[in-house]
């Protein structure tokens, strides 16, 4: 364009200006493959993942271990540095340990959602466990899994705030939550 001419009116791509990047972004839309591996749908995914969160949330671990395919992958970022675990009843068994043998355990909030083909998962429990001292402890996850060709889950990478000690900041005992 010349100098002093006014500027093109350009489309625009999801309320962003139609430019190099986005202009290439439109064009790769339908570009996406997964090579060696069979497609398998959004729907079948997203149940596993929801097999998984109401395992958890039932304190189900035999059932938790059945939403991995036998030799699943467990990477994880602790607070305590990153380990990793094979296997499903191995994988099973780590979730027990985590969140198994409490005298209250509540699910505060989870979600299921898909980050660029990969199943994005996110909960967030209370807990009262001796194994933890005294008061309620909030720990929280996010991971992202990748699936087998039957759905079950054959990779999950996690990262984990720990187990959080509430606190009661006024000292009447109360910490101010509903605990109904």
């Amino acid at each position: 364009m010349r100098p002093g001419a006014s500027t093109p009116v350009m489309a625009h791509v999801g309320g962003f200006p139609d430019t190099a990047i986005t202009a290439r972004a439109r064009r790769n839309v339908s570009m996406t493959t997964m090579r060696g591996h069979t497609a398998i749908s959004a729907a079948q995914r997203s149940d596993r993942a929801n097999a998984l969160l109401e395992s958890l949330a039932a304190q189900d671990f035999d059932q938790l271990g059945g939403a991995f395919t036998a030799g699943a992958r467990l990477r994880a970022l602790l607070p305590s540095g990153p380990r990793e675990w094979a296997g499903a009843n191995i994988i099973a068994r780590q979730f027990a340990h985590w969140f198994g043998d409490t005298a209250a355990f509540q699910v505060v909030d989870a979600r299921v959602g898909d980050v660029g083909g990969r199943l994005h998962l996110q909960w967030r429990l209370r807990l009262r466990a001796e194994r933890l001292g005294a008061g309620w402890f909030t720990v929280e996850q996010q991971a992202y899994a990748d699936a087998g060709e039957d759905g079950r889950i054959g990779q999950l990478d996690l990262l984990c705030t720990g187990y959080r000690a509430e606190h009661d900041d006024d000292g009447d005992g109360d910490d101010g939550r509903n605990h109904a």
